[in-house]
């Protein structure tokens, strides 16, 4: 698309906070418009409006969901951005890949099998590729890392130690909203791992091809927090005098966009985004160990705490030439009680953790001194850097004159790159389905207690 033609039209699927960030990002682009909003609750559409209003843009339409199918074309609609509970992405990215729209989904980018067959499947009828908004990938630590490994640096890789942890600010924050039910996030597995596991799969350039794991609920929930002591008696915490000084409350009234899209939108759907971590009726699992085979032959080990003391990071490879280090401290620890800073996101959204540290990546050659490897700045907000880069590669620059685009997408609409810089390519339906296998299997594997064959689960 030309610079003065008329820009593309956006639905953005799905309203909540995570969705903020494409609607400003649309609304900064001249080359697109969002005309339309599509969610069952109208008071955070209203909020999605007033953000397009701060932008200088027209309001956009409020869709429902039974309408998205058939307004597509009568609305004459190019980009869909898919950013809605987990579980029903497929229904939005099918009909919109029917529809020839240029489709970006959040990841993960389903949450079962069935659903996964289904878009493959609807790719391959159509012809239609999707994006998956893999921001990982984006962060600049992150692509140095893959330089070093396409580079050769340690030679073949062998194996992987991968620990993530997020610490009891951002790792709560998954129990208190729907994600703490698997049926509509898939769990931990599904929907924070995918970020790790398409990093490991794009890293290494290999496939998953058996997942064993373990998996339980040992911190958060009403059992785990009457053994601990931490839990109090509340069902959410909105008004809720016993959880003033509950380090693990979220108070939704004392931060603007928070209340606005949540508080002030329970009337229309009866969603809290507040539920007490040590309650009732979780579903999904805090504590998951992993051990990943791929076709290369490389192995990984992974384990996930959502508990932590300190937020961040180490992954380790070990190779033919050597071995590379990368440690990633996002908070070094956080103190209670600390408030919503922000409406973007508990902890990766405009604004970087409390106390945070840095990142160290260290290469340590066979027969050779280990020498440090000199990072780009880093910035602890939005992933990294990731999502202002990913934007820029999925919708251009904000700014017309910085851009075309890369010369490989002939729709116009990614930012100029790096055209010898593989990390910057961005993640499709495959890479998507990849990325979810490997937490699909894990979730079986925590229920049968044995190895479980991606391709018995989904084939990309």
């Amino acid at each position: 698309m030309t610079v003065g033609s008329t820009p593309s039209r956006a639905v953005v699927v799905g309203t909540g906070s995570r969705a903020q960030m494409f609607t400003e990002a649309l609304a900064r682009r001249p080359r697109l418009r969002v005309a339309a909003l599509c969610d069952p609750n109208p008071v955070r559409i209203a909020h999605h409006q007033r953000l397009l209003k701060e932008a200088g843009e027209p309001e956009a339409a409020a869709w429902s969901p039974e309408e998205f199918e058939r307004r597509l074309r009568s609305d004459d609609i190019q980009e869909v951005v898919v950013t809605c509970v987990d579980a029903l992405h497929d229904a939005y990215i099918v009909p919109a890949l029917r529809a020839g729209c240029r489709v970006v989904t959040e990841k993960p980018m389903t949450t079962d099998a069935a659903k996964c067959r289904r878009i493959l499947e609807t790719v391959r009828e159509t012809g239609n590729h999707l994006a998956v908004a893999f921001n990982y990938r984006f962060n600049p630590v992150h692509e140095e890392v893959h330089r070093q490994l396409s580079g050769g640096a340690i030679g073949e890789v062998l194996s992987v130690h991968f620990e993530w942890l997020l610490d009891t600010r951002h790792g709560a924050d998954y129990f208190r909203r729907w994600h703490r039910e698997k049926e509509h996030s898939g769990g931990l597995m599904v929907h924070k791992s995918s970020h790790h596991f398409d990093l490991v799969n794009w890293w290494l350039g290999a496939r998953p091809e058996e997942v064993f794991g373990y998996g339980g609920l040992g911190f958060y929930g009403r059992a785990a927090g009457e053994r601990s002591g931490y839990r109090r008696e509340y069902e959410r915490a909105h008004g809720a005098a016993a959880a003033k000084d509950d380090p693990f409350a979220l108070e939704l009234a004392e931060n603007d966009a928070m209340r606005s899209l949540y508080l002030d939108a329970e009337g229309a759907d009866g969603y809290h985004r507040d539920r007490n971590v040590f309650g009732d009726n979780i579903t999904i699992e805090d504590d998951m160990a992993l051990l990943v085979r791929y076709d290369t032959g490389a192995t990984m080990t992974y384990h996930l705490t959502a508990y932590s003391p300190w937020e961040g990071y180490r992954v380790m490879f070990n190779g033919t030439r050597g071995r590379l280090e990368l440690e990633v401290e996002e908070s070094a620890w956080q103190p209670p009680l600390l408030g919503t800073a922000s409406g973007r996101g508990t902890i990766h959204g405009d604004r970087a953790l409390a106390n945070a540290g840095g990142p160290r990546l260290v290469l340590r050659p066979l027969w050779e001194p280990p020498r440090e490897v000199e990072l780009p700045a880093f910035d602890h907000a939005g992933h990294g850097g990731g999502d202002a880069r990913m934007l820029d590669v999925l919708y251009g620059p904000v700014d017309p004159a910085d851009g075309p685009v890369d010369p490989a997408d002939a729709t116009g609409a990614a930012a100029a790159v790096d055209a010898s810089d593989a990390s910057r390519r961005r993640a499709t339906e495959e890479d998507g389905a990849l990325a979810l296998v490997t937490g699909l299997a894990a979730n079986q594997s925590f229920v049968s207690g044995k190895p479980v064959a991606t391709a018995d689960v989904v084939t990309p």
